[in-house]
């Protein structure tokens, strides 16, 4: 696995973690459902402002989803 690959593999642990649908986390973290699931493919990365709504939504510091990001680079 790609370090790419562990920010989406990340974002997918985090919502299941909650028990949160793919639904519910697009309601909270105001992004469309076929983008979060692109995100959790891997099939796109989302931007810093993205990540910044999903950290908010998932309840966890965005440090934790940008270092993955920022590793991948």
């Amino acid at each position: 696995m790609n370090l790419r690959e562990d920010l989406h593999a990340q974002l997918k642990f985090l919502r299941e973690e909650r028990r949160l649908s793919l639904d519910e986390l697009a309601l909270k973290a105001r992004v469309g459902v076929a983008r979060l699931q692109a995100y959790e493919s891997g099939e796109e990365t989302p931007s810093v402002q993205t990540i910044l709504k999903l950290s908010n939504a998932l309840e966890v510091p965005a440090s934790n989803l940008l270092d993955s990001l920022e590793a991948a680079k």
